[in-house]
């Protein structure tokens, strides 16, 4: 940046960039000029002496700041309200209160209930402690209160809120009933009256969830679901219909066990069938790797119903990233759906006494054995199907896809499931073992009875428990399959799930992926790509941004392209201990890709660092919705 200068109109000028503006049409190279938190002027030659600052753009590109659809950063926000991890990777308007969670009624704290730990804490892997500490916070009670209250944090980024479906059934039905029975017709009235309001209000839709692994953590009630998942069918169409009448957008996520139910459901956003379209945003485009059509239907269900015939307007998010997760032990997200590995999960994180006493339990042994095993060895529908990847579990048990990050035995980090596997048996088997005298004493005391990959497995989790941080790459293993996905118009790039699952996976820079892979087409597929993360979102949420138009509020960030293609997203990850959570977070760092983050004028990330005011100065607002 240059020195101030004095007398000036404009309070910075970006120069000579590459500006694609999100509109779909080829950059141009332009100065782009900021005043008073908005695009000023845009051409070429502007000058330079109307600026205070002056910003050298050559060799780089500029466009709006990008949307990231799929969050849930409902609770950091009250904790670090500039959100840093996201901001550094070009992201200025993040969209919270997916999959039906989120705090837009408060707390809820009634009769011994409490909802924000409960409903968090398994389905985004959030400890207790930090979900405990955000809603002691809470001092709102309505969806409005909850606008108003966003409004005075010191934002960083835009936001973009939607009516939380589980929260909504806890305000009208009480926390029990909600997770008990269908509502009465009084009641379902309430929630459309709430819904519309809040619509009113500012929001921009309405979530729901229907993945079948989304458990609620307290006891007594560890093995049902979250409260949206109660809801059927006519009371998602009722809800779904005021979405539709005031022109929202309904986020959602398929039943995944249920063919039948994914397409009816879904049928909700074709206007053939219910006289005008509702705008749908859907959970997620993967090529899971251990069940390769479905990657496949989804596509062709995007495709037939925004068919003309159908007239939908659907949505399928897609990640830009290889689905790569952590697990701590056993915690992790692809545990849930995995019977033997969720009762793991249904223990207190601090409780590693009792996962102890279920790992020992000998029926327990022979039912996890069995689930191991299953679809490994003989013949028959569940071996064919592992062969020919047409698995159920989307976690394909497969030791040589399992890599140990972190591991109280450092000789092991670092190497697969399968070679410690290896190790064991050949020492079992009465080779001299070769490793440290830590690794002897370990092989011993837990190993010394493994006979096959079931025990082994078992083996790991009583010998290291939470301490033992493994990952997997279950989906998007193919980087050409992921690219083809992005560049789909029937999918939206997106889930990236900032802000959940601290420990078990890091998309933060998701959108930079995007950009990296689109940029292998060129001008013309990095200006589509820049589309679909800017104006397009914009439209489908329905709220004003994503442009950076003469008088539009400036959100715009400064990417090198060169940074961008020698950027290794495999390589981008890292841990780091949060001082706001008191607690360990995967992140990423992609510094150098993006060297200047602009919200609403204000300089938020500029080179290598935060601007001070990050997290401190209000930046970012709830955007405006133009329905």
């Amino acid at each position: 940046m240059s020195d101030e200068t004095t007398n000036t109109t404009w309070d910075y000028l970006i120069q000579g960039a590459k500006v694609f503006d999100g509109s779909g049409k080829l950059p141009a190279y332009q100065d782009i000029a900021v005043a008073n938190g908005r695009i000023a002027e845009r051409g070429a030659s502007l000058d330079p002496q109307k600026a205070r600052k002056v910003i050298d753009g050559s060799e780089l590109w500029a466009m709006p700041g990008l949307f990231d659809i799929h969050t849930h950063y409902d609770l950091e926000l009250e904790v670090a309200p500039g959100l840093p991890e996201s901001v550094r990777h070009g992201t200025t308007t993040v969209v919270i209160a997916n999959c039906s969670l989120g705090l837009a009624f408060g707390a809820q704290r009634k009769d011994g209930a409490d909802p924000i730990v409960d409903c968090y804490a398994r389905v985004e892997n959030i400890p207790k402690g930090v979900l405990r500490a955000t809603a002691d916070r809470v001092d709102w009670q309505t969806p409005k209160e909850y606008i108003q209250h966003l409004n005075k944090l010191s934002l960083g980024p835009n936001l973009v809120t939607l009516v939380p479906h589980s929260m909504l059934r806890i305000e009208v039905m009480g926390f029990e009933a909600s997770i008990s029975r269908d509502p009465t017709e009084d009641e379902l009235q309430a929630m459309e009256s709430l819904l519309e309001q809040a619509l009113d209000d500012g929001y921009a839709g309405f979530s729901t969830d229907a993945l079948p692994f989304h458990y609620l953590a307290n006891q007594p009630n560890t093995r049902k679901t979250i409260p949206t998942q109660f809801a059927k069918y006519p009371e998602i169409k009722r809800l779904t219909d005021v979405v539709r009448r005031k022109g929202g957008v309904w986020q959602a996520t398929p039943p995944k066990d249920s063919t039948i139910g994914t397409i009816k459901t879904f049928l909700l956003s074709c206007g053939l069938f219910h006289g005008k379209p509702l705008k749908t945003t859907v959970v997620a485009a993967l090529d899971v790797h251990s069940n390769r059509k479905i990657v496949r239907l989804a596509r062709l269900l995007a495709r037939v119903l925004n068919s003309r015939l159908l007239k939908g307007d659907f949505h399928l998010q897609a990640l830009a990233a290889p689905f790569k997760v952590w697990s701590d032990g056993a915690v992790t997200p692809l545990s849930e759906e995995i019977e033997e590995l969720r009762i793991l999960n249904e223990t207190e994180l601090e409780d590693r006494e009792g996962r102890l006493k279920i790992l020992n339990d000998p029926d327990y042994i022979r039912q996890f054995k069995a689930m191991w095993m299953s679809g490994k060895t003989g013949f028959g529908p569940k071996r064919l199907k592992r062969l020919v990847r047409l698995e159920d579990y989307a976690f394909n048990r497969s030791l040589e896809d399992m890599t140990i990050d972190v591991c109280p035995l450092k000789d092991w980090e670092g190497k697969t499931f399968a070679e410690v596997f290896m190790r064991v048996k050949a020492v079992n088997a009465g080779k001299r073992p070769e490793g440290s005298d830590a690794e002897k004493a370990l092989l011993q005391d837990y190993f010394s009875q493994v006979k096959d990959e079931g025990d082994f497995v078992l083996a790991m989790l009583r010998a290291f428990d939470r301490d033992l941080s493994w990952y997997t790459i279950s989906a998007n293993r193919d980087e050409r399959t992921v690219r083809n996905l992005l560049m789909d118009r029937q999918l939206l790039p997106g889930f990236n799930d900032s802000g959940a699952h601290l420990t078990n996976m890091a998309f933060y820079d998701g959108n930079l992926r995007a950009l990296k892979l689109a940029s292998d087409g060129g001008d013309m597929d990095v200006t589509y790509i820049v589309r679909r993360l800017t104006r397009d979102p914009a439209r489908i949420f329905g709220v004003k941004g994503g442009s950076i138009e003469v008088g539009d509020q400036a959100d715009l960030i400064l990417v090198d392209p060169s940074a961008l293609r020698r950027m290794d997203h495999n390589r981008t990850v890292r841990r780091q201990y949060r001082e706001e959570f008191q607690h360990e977070q995967l992140v990423n760092r992609t510094d150098g890709v993006v060297p200047l983050v602009m919200i609403a004028g204000h300089p938020a990330w500029q080179g290598t660092d935060f601007d001070e005011s990050l997290g401190q100065k209000k930046m970012g607002t709830v955007l405006e919705t133009t329905f």
